[in-house]
C-alpha cells in the first residue's frame, strides 16, 4: 500500500499531498505516539540552533501542522510557515488561532521547491520532516539557502539513517511492523505511516543532506544525530 506514494515526478507529489490530507486531523497525536513524545524535545533542539529571538524573521518550510513556526514565534521571531497541504495548514492556523499568536505568524500556503519569496528574506529557514516528501530534496535546500539572508542559519530535522548496522535494523524493524499499525488505528490506513520507511529508501538521510550543504556553499555544515542516528538535524549558515 505504500508504495503507492512513491511514485515519481508531479504523481508523487500528488500522492504525497493525499496522504497528508488523509492524516492531518491526527497528525501530531501519532507523532507523540510513533517518537513517545521525543519529537517535542527534538524541534526544541532545532529553535535552539536557529538562534530563536526577538527582531529576527523565519520561514519554516513544509510546515505541516505548525510546530515549528510555533516555536519560533514564540522565542520572538516574526515567522511564516509554508506548506502545501491546505489542510495541514488548517490544522496550525487553528493552533495558532488558539495559542493567541496572530501577530506573529502567517501560515501560506506553496511549494517547498519554488519558494515564492525573494532572495535574501529571512534569518531563519527551518524544515521539519519535509525534505524526504519532496520531488526533489536537493531543490528544496537550495530554496531555503536561496531565501535566507547572507548569515542566516538553516536547519532541517528529519529522519535518519543509523550508521551503526544493528540499531539501523531494528529501527528499520520499528518503521515497518510498528508505525504503520499506528496508521492503521488512528486514520484508518496502514498505508498512511508505512510511507515513513518507503521515504527513506531513496533519500539519502543526513550525510547526503550534509554534503550536499557543502556543495552548495553553505558554511558550518554539520549534522546534529539523535537517538543513534534515528533522527537528525542538519544545520548551516548561509555564506
Amino acid at each position: 500500500m505504500a508504495q503507492q506514494f512513491f511514485i515519481q515526478g508531479e504523481q508523487r507529489a500528488e500522492k504525497v499531498k493525499q496522504l497528508f490530507t488523509i492524516i492531518a486531523r491526527r497528525y501530531d497525536l501519532i507523532n507523540d505516539l510513533q517518537s513517545f513524545g521525543l519529537h517535542r524535545y527534538w524541534k526544541r533542539r532545532v529553535i535552539q540552533l536557529a538562534g530563536a529571538q526577538a527582531g529576527k524573521t523565519a520561514l519554516d518550510v513544509c510546515c505541516g501542522t505548525g510546530d515549528l513556526a510555533l516555536g519560533l514565534a514564540r522565542g520572538g521571531v516574526q515567522t511564516v510557515g509554508l506548506d502545501f497541504n491546505e489542510e495541514m495548514l488548517r490544522v496550525a492556523a487553528s493552533k495558532a488561532q488558539k495559542a493567541k499568536m496572530g501577530k506573529a505568524i502567517q501560515f501560506v500556503h506553496g511549494d517547498a521547491e519554488a519558494v515564492h519569496f525573494p532572495d535574501n528574506s529571512f534569518d531563519i529557514v527551518t524544515v521539519g520532516y519535509g525534505l524526504r516528501n519532496l520531488t526533489c530534496w536537493e531543490t528544496g535546500v537550495r530554496e531555503m539557502q536561496r531565501v535566507a539572508k547572507p548569515g542566516g542559519r538553516l536547519v532541517a530535522l528529519e529522519f535518519g539513517k543509523p550508521a551503526n548496522p544493528v540499531w539501523r535494523g531494528l529501527y528499520f524493524a520499528y518503521l515497518r511492523l510498528f508505525v504503520p499499525l499506528l496508521g492503521r488505528v488512528f486514520c484508518g490506513n496502514a498505508g498512511a505511516y508505512a510511507y515513513i520507511l518507503e521515504s527513506l529508501k531513496n533519500y539519502p538521510a543526513q550525510e547526503g543532506v550534509a554534503a550536499k550543504m557543502r556543495d552548495f556553499g553553505i558554511n558550518d555544515a554539520r549534522i546534529i544525530n539523535l537517538l543513534g542516528g534515528v533522527m537528525s538535524i542538519n544545520y548551516g549558515v548561509k555564506g
